[in-house]
């Protein structure tokens, strides 16, 4: 993985920071998963590197939802994402020539795996899936991996039941994001829902890396008031992908530039990456067949 880096980081060094050919400006989309300022924020530090980098103004864009991000890249109006795997699915699927996985985000395990989480309030007594049944569930989006493709499958196989409202969950809603299933359960307004973490390190602090640990260091919620009541089989993490049709010195900048991050600015890569991880390292479309064809079954 290092010498893969350090290729790139060379071949991008050659390219200079001239200005890109052939674009006037560079558009970053920004899935949901917690409110649009606090989103910005975490990227703004990418977005005046890449201004930097490309001599053209970079532009942030954080949609209410992930098919905001989805239709912006098919559409051509965004340039580059970080996508879950369900989501790159959807794009891909949709057109296979819109874009390209360049970079995932690598955990401190040396892993680019992490999981869907089932969780509740501490004090509402339910400690399972068991417990939820005739209750209200949240997922977040449905374009969202963990937040709904992945437990949409592997819950009904575990209850024998659907994920429709009345079978096994009294209702099931979907809240919008993983930021809006976290308060939500916190707030009592549901009694149970799923969101995504790295699985690594302590619960108390929303483990290392994903929406828990967001919520942690925004203060939206206590570990210590919450249960995991489900996990996931291992998930493959989303790719960091760019349009096929951008110039490739920008391709290669671009993915030079993230692929430093973590080595460049820590405090940048934090943000970016939802917590603490190794970094981000090359990937390619092959690493998302398994998902690619769950979209399909889902789809039928």
């Amino acid at each position: 993985m290092k010498k893969l880096i350090a290729a790139i980081l060379a071949t991008s060094a050659l390219c200079g920071a001239a200005q890109a050919q052939d674009i006037s400006e560079f558009r970053i989309g920004i899935l949901g998963g917690e409110n649009a300022q606090d989103r910005m924020n975490s990227y703004q530090c990418l977005a005046d590197k890449t201004t930097a980098l490309l001599g053209v103004e970079t532009k942030l864009f954080a949609p209410a939802d992930y098919n905001g991000v989805i239709q912006g890249l098919l559409g051509g109006t965004i340039d580059m994402a970080w996508l879950g795997a369900s989501g790159y699915a959807k794009t891909y699927l949709s057109d296979p020539e819109a874009v390209e996985p360049v970079l995932v985000k690598y955990n401190a395990d040396g892993g680019y795996g992490y999981y869907s989480i089932g969780f509740a309030r501490k004090d509402s007594g339910i400690t399972s899936l068991e417990g939820v049944k005739g209750k209200v569930f949240g997922f977040g989006d449905p374009n969202s991996t963990s937040g709904f493709l992945i437990p949409s499958i592997e819950i009904p196989a575990a209850t024998g039941a659907s994920m429709e409202s009345g079978d096994y969950f009294g209702e099931v809603k979907f809240t919008g994001g993983h930021e809006q299933t976290i308060v939500a359960v916190a707030n009592g307004d549901i009694d149970a829902g799923v969101t995504w973490a790295d699985g690594l390190g302590e619960w108390e602090d929303g483990y290392n890396s994903g929406a828990l640990r967001k919520a942690v260091d925004a203060g939206l919620v206590d570990m210590n008031d919450m249960v995991k009541i489900w996990q996931s089989k291992t998930i493959p993490e989303g790719p960091i992908v760019l349009r096929k049709s951008l110039p490739a010195d920008v391709k290669l900048k671009m993915t030079g530039l993230v692929a430093s991050l973590h080595a460049m600015d820590p405090e940048c890569a934090y943000g970016v990456a939802n917590g603490e991880a190794k970094a981000f390292a090359p990937i390619t479309h092959d690493a998302y067949d398994v998902i690619i064809k769950a979209r399909q079954l889902k789809s039928n």
